[in-house]
């Protein structure tokens, strides 16, 4: 069991996805792709291409209890919050973004990013790295890509509850799905942070 900051416990050994009941219909929230899933994938063809490193940040946990004859972890707690999902390195510089998701059609709400993340992404930026967010649309099945500083900049200023999807859009670079990789975002790093015009 993992015991979660708000006490709530989660058994590790279960399996991650939950068993659902066959549907017949498949609703546009069901059609929507395994988020993590695809970002890791992505980021292993990159990786396995020699493009860029970029990997999945683990989360540190203290482990509590072991069963050492089956070789399992049976009881731990979160250390502390991860700062963000991956990092890696692309082109000598440091890489580090933050994947969110969201159910809404019209918006991410700031609720969903924690002040640690944000004062984590400024440090990045502050040190010359490059800091991004992966925003997906569930429900539309869309992904972009939002420089850091621009929703820092926003969550920063109080006035906003959340960037709306207008926004993403005009200030954020839709990705392009696929097969192999599932998400191709490596071409929007090379325009957003590696064109001399946007500098």
């Amino acid at each position: 069991m993992i015991n979660y900051p708000n006490k709530k416990q989660v058994n590790i050994n279960s399996n991650i996805k939950s068993k659902k009941a066959p549907q017949n219909n498949v609703s546009a929230a069901n059609r929507g792709m395994d988020f993590e899933h695809a970002v890791t994938q992505s980021c292993a063809y990159y990786d396995d291409q020699k493009i860029a490193i970029l990997t999945k940040r683990p989360t540190p946990i203290k482990i509590l209890k072991t069963d050492y004859k089956k070789g399992r972890i049976t009881d731990a707690v979160f250390e502390k919050q991860s700062n963000t999902d991956y990092n890696g390195v692309y082109k000598g510089r440091y890489v580090d973004f933050e994947c969110k998701e969201t159910r809404s059609m019209t918006s991410l709400s700031f609720n969903n990013i924690p002040p640690h993340q944000i004062r984590h992404l400024k440090k990045v930026i502050y040190h010359g790295g490059i800091a991004f967010f992966l925003i997906y649309f569930r429900l539309l099945n869309e992904v972009y890509l939002v420089d850091a500083s621009i929703i820092i900049e926003d969550y920063e200023k109080g006035e906003k509850k959340s960037i709306s999807l207008q926004d993403v859009k005009a200030k954020g670079y839709l990705v392009k799905q696929g097969y192999i990789p599932k998400l191709e975002f490596i071409s929007i790093i090379d325009e957003v942070f590696f064109n001399e015009k946007n500098k």
